[in-house]
C-alpha cells in the first residue's frame, strides 16, 4: 500500500501539522486525513527512504539530539503488539494497528517502515534494526530470538517488562535528583547576583570613607571587583575547557581513560557500577531467558554497555567463555565485578537457574541503585543550606563589621 506524507491544518485551531499516512490512493488518503479533522494542504507519495530518513531520524544526524521516543512509549507499544500476537492477529495486520494505535510520530513512522518491509519479505528483527535510535540491540535481539523460537508473544511480554523497569527507576532518579539540582542552580545565581551586583552598590559607600575596612570586608570586595572584572573570562575558560574534554573524550584512546576514570569518582563511581552491573545482569539474564547462547547474549550486552572500560574487559570475558569456561570464573578474573554478583553467579551455575539468578542480580542492583541515589540527595540538601547559610553569614559580617566601626567613631 503507497504512503503519503502530507502537511495539514487542524480543524478549530489553524495550526499545521505533519505526518505520513498509507492508502491505496490520493483520494483515499485525503479522505483519511478529513475523518481524522485534518485538512490537506500538501501530499505527496514517499519513498521508504525518505520516510527512513526525514521522519525517523530527522533532517540530519549531526542535529539529532534524540529519537523523540521515549522508553515508556516503547515499552506499551511492546505490551500492545504481544497483546495482538497473542490473539492470533497476522503479524502485518498487528503492525497496522498498531500504527492506529501509537499517537508518537515518530514511532508510528518507523512502525509503518518496518509493516511495509515485513510486508516485503524481511523478518520482523531485521525490519526492527534499521531504526536503531528506537529500537535498541537489546531489542531487535530479542525478537530476533522470539521469531527464532516461535516464542514471539511472551518473548515481546518479557521486553516489555524490561523496558517498564528501565522507564520506571529511570523516573526514580529524576525525581530524586530534580530539586536538589534546582536548588543548587538557584543557589549559584543568586551567590553570583549578590555578589556582581548588590555588594559592589553597598561596597562603595565602605570605599568613600577612606578609612581602614575589616579584613572579610576587603575579601568581599575583592571577590566581588575578581567577579565583575574577570567573570567572564573565568566563564569563557570553563567553555574551553569543556570543549577540549569533548573533543578528548571523542577519542578512542581519551574515552577508555575517562570511562576507567569515572570508577574512582567518590560516590559516583559505586552508583555507576552498580548501574553498570544491573544492566549486564539483566541484559544477560533476559537474553539467555529468550532462548539465545551465551556467547551471542554477551555480544549484545557487549553492544548495549556504553563504557568503553567495562567493554575491554567484556571481550576478555567473551574469550574465556569461548574457551570453555564458567561465566563466574572470567567475571571474577576482570575484577571490576563485585564480589556478591561473582557469588550469586555462581549458585545460578550449580543450580542451573542462571538466568533467573541473573535477573535477581539486576533487581537487587537497581534497588541498591535507588537507595543509593536516595542517600546521595538526602546528603546534598544539607550541604547546599549550610553552604548558603555560611555565605549569607559572610556576606552579613562583611557589611555590618565596617557600619559598626563607623558608628562607633561617629559616637566617640
Amino acid at each position: 500500500m503507497p504512503v503519503y506524507q502530507y502537511k495539514a491544518l487542524i480543524k478549530g485551531s489553524g495550526k499545521t501539522t505533519r505526518g505520513v499516512i498509507d492508502a491505496d490512493s490520493p483520494a483515499l488518503a485525503r479522505m483519511k486525513l478529513r475523518e481524522l479533522d485534518l485538512y490537506p494542504t500538501e501530499l505527496k507519495e514517499a519513498t521508504d527512504g525518505s520516510i527512513k530518513e526525514r521522519d525517523v531520524r530527522g533532517k540530519s544526524k549531526f542535529f539529532a539530539f534524540g529519537s523523540g521516543v521515549s522508553t515508556r512509549d516503547v515499552a506499551l507499544m511492546t505490551r500492545q503488539f504481544a497483546v495482538l500476537l497473542r490473539a492470533g492477529m497476522p503479524l502485518v495486520e498487528a503492525l497496522n494497528a498498531l500504527m492506529n494505535q501509537t499517537s508518537r510520530q515518530r514511532l508510528k513512522t518507523a512502525i509503518l517502515d518496518v509493516r511495509d518491509k515485513v510486508n516485503a519479505g524481511k523478518n520482523l528483527a531485521d525490519a526492527l534494526a534499521e531504526h536503531p535510535r528506537i529500537f535498541s540491540s537489546l531489542y531487535v535481539n530479542m525478537v530476533r530470538a522470539g521469531e527464532a523460537s516461535g516464542t514471539l508473544e511472551q518473548v515481546l511480554t518479557r521486553l516489555a517488562d524490561v523496558l517498564d523497569r528501565q522507564a520506571k527507576i529511570k523516573a526514580q532518579i529524576l525525581s530524586s535528583i530534580a530539586y536538589p539540582a534546582f536548588m543548587t542552580v538557584f543557589a549559584i545565581a543568586v551567590i553570583t547576583f549578590m555578589m556582581t551586583v548588590i555588594v559592589p552598590r553597598i561596597t562603595t559607600i565602605f570605599k568613600k570613607q577612606q578609612s581602614e575596612l575589616p579584613f572579610i570586608t576587603d575579601l568581599l570586595i575583592g571577590v566581588s571587583s575578581f567577579l565583575g572584572r574577570y567573570g567572564i573570562f573565568f566563564v569563557g575558560f570553563l567553555f574551553f575547557l569543556v570543549v577540549i574534554w569533548r573533543i578528548w573524550v571523542s577519542r578512542e584512546e581519551g574515552r577508555k581513560k575517562w570511562d576507567r576514570w569515572k570508577f574512582k569518582i567518590p560516590f559516583y563511581g559505586t552508583l555507576l557500577q552498580k548501574l553498570l552491573c544491573a544492566r549486564f545482569s539483566r541484559t544477560l539474564g533476559t537474553m539467555l531467558q529468550s532462548g539465545l547462547t551465551m556467547l551471542p547474549a554477551l555480544d549484545v550486552v557487549y553492544s548495549i554497555m556504553d563504557n568503553r572500560f567495562i567493554q575491554m574487559h567484556l571481550d576478555d570475558i567473551k574469550a574465556g567463555v569461548r574457551r570453555g569456561r564458567d561465566l563466574a570464573q572470567p567475571l571474577k578474573d576482570s575484577g571490576i565485578f563485585p564480589s556478591m554478583m561473582i557469588h550469586m553467579v555462581e549458585l545460578g551455575q550449580r543450580s542451573g537457574e542462571l538466568e533467573n539468578m541473573l535477573i535477581q542480580i539486576a533487581d537487587t542492583y537497581d534497588e541498591d541503585v535507588r537507595l543509593t541515589v536516595d542517600a546521595i540527595v538526602g546528603l546534598i540538601e544539607p550541604v547546599i543550606i549550610v553552604v548558603m547559610g555560611i555565605f549569607v553569614g559572610f556576606l552579613v559580617l562583611a557589611i555590618l563589621l565596617p557600619i559598626l566601626k563607623m558608628s562607633t567613631h561617629v559616637g566617640g
